[in-house]
């Protein structure tokens, strides 16, 4: 197939999910684990696999920032959160990638003029959207955790380009930008899957 015609069908089914998260998360309560996302829990012992991190291949140019102390934090915390949902190694390269173009993984407060509307944390969350109290998405654990309850219900999300996924959920004026930072969260996941 050629690439014009998968990346219109790819986005014709990103647009067709994306409706009906457009104005936030889905009331999904379904938290249990599948088979899949347990058994990747369960072998935390062993090293990510870099194929199971990146199954797509990285898209496009790729971007990359120095993290601090706290931005460093926020890794670990999204991976903790992730591994509470039951969810694998996948979901936290998706996680952080997002984070990773979102906020530069900064848990960011409203920024006054340069806010997107009321914008806020590690995934810029609008509480007028449904994703939680300004409290609630400005912390760490439970604004991963909405992200990812946003994901479990993309189906195939597994199956998509990262970007893709990530897009779905958030449903951004800039979708192909979650792309450029595939890499780093994938390395960022083999350092600290296991810390």
């Amino acid at each position: 197939m050629n690439s014009i015609l998968r990346k219109s069908i790819l986005g014709i089914a990103g647009l067709t999910v994306a409706g009906g998260l457009a104005a936030g998360p889905l009331n999904h309560t379904d938290t249990t684990p599948t088979t899949r996302d347990a058994a990747a829990v369960t072998t935390q012992a062993a090293t990510p696999d870099t194929a199971a991190l990146i199954p797509h291949g990285v898209q496009g140019t790729q971007s990359h920032i120095d993290l601090g102390d706290e931005q460093t934090a926020n890794v670990k915390a999204i991976i903790a959160a992730t591994k509470k949902a039951g969810m694998d190694e996948r979901a936290a390269v998706v996680s952080i990638a997002t984070a990773l173009q979102e906020s530069k993984l900064e848990n960011l407060g409203h920024l006054g003029d340069r806010n997107d509307h009321d914008s806020q944390g590690l995934f810029q969350q609008r509480p007028s959207s449904g994703w939680g109290t300004v409290e609630q998405i400005t912390d760490p654990e439970y604004s991963t955790t909405a992200f990812l309850k946003g994901l479990k219900q993309v189906d195939g999300w597994r199956d998509m380009p990262l970007t893709v996924a990530a897009q779905t959920v958030q449903v951004s004026a800039y979708p192909d930008h979650y792309a450029q930072w595939e890499q780093q969260a994938a390395d960022l996941v083999a350092q600290h899957w296991n810390s």
